[in-house]
């Protein structure tokens, strides 16, 4: 059998989705990265309890759709794999790069980017690959990739939070540590590191406190 993987480019089209309006008001534009087996209009939910003249939200949605249960009933999203990474990251920033044009965002707001869970990975590649200045970064429950060196994110100088449960079935003690090291290691010894009494989920409260 003489078989053989090839690689072709193609355009394609994908969804975000957006909470509130853009006005003269708007203070804050999130731009928020969900976790995997979310959708972009459900990951909305978690930021509806911000002040809806002050801040307008984006979220991306990830590409690679699929049924999350066997009834074949409720679709999730995961933004990568380990599947051809380095082709398909670039496809997610070329997509972000969309997402910000179409947007078109103010120079006079403050841009704080989010991501939770996987979405962590996608939201620091993206600084750092774009060199993308923003007010906050917000890393929740979450690793951060491990190509990423200190001087990838040496011109960044956003307000950078790190945030955890302490009873997430994803972080033990040792995944804590190196995670905790990995994040001053890139950004320095003033990053906000926030752990919380809580599970792997997305912690309104403290979302609603970075503004």
């Amino acid at each position: 059998m003489n078989s053989s993987e090839k690689e072709i480019s193609y355009q394609t089209t994908n969804t975000y989705s957006t909470l509130n309006i853009l006005t003269d008001e708007t203070e804050h534009v999130w731009l928020v990265c969900h976790g995997m087996g979310y959708l972009s209009r459900y990951f909305l939910k978690y930021f509806k309890e911000l002040n809806a003249k002050e801040n307008y939200i984006i979220a991306p949605q990830a590409s690679s759709k699929y049924y999350l249960h066997p009834q074949f009933k409720h679709v999730g999203a995961s933004w990568l794999t380990k599947e051809n990474t380095l082709a398909e990251t670039e496809n997610v920033l070329r997509y972000l790069d969309a997402v910000l044009k179409a947007e078109n965002i103010p120079k006079d707001k403050k841009l704080i980017v989010l991501g939770y869970s996987q979405g962590v990975s996608i939201a620091t590649r993206y600084i750092a690959k774009r060199k993308l200045q923003c007010s906050q970064l917000v890393l929740h429950s979450g690793g951060i990739p491990k190509e990423l060196v200190a001087d990838d994110l040496k011109f960044l100088k956003a307000k950078v939070s790190l945030v955890y449960g302490t009873n997430d079935a994803y972080l033990n003690k040792e995944r804590i540590e190196v995670e905790t090291e990995r994040a001053i290691e890139l950004f320095g010894n003033d990053i906000n590191i926030i752990p919380f009494d809580g599970i792997h989920e997305v912690n309104v409260k403290l979302i609603n406190g970075f503004v």
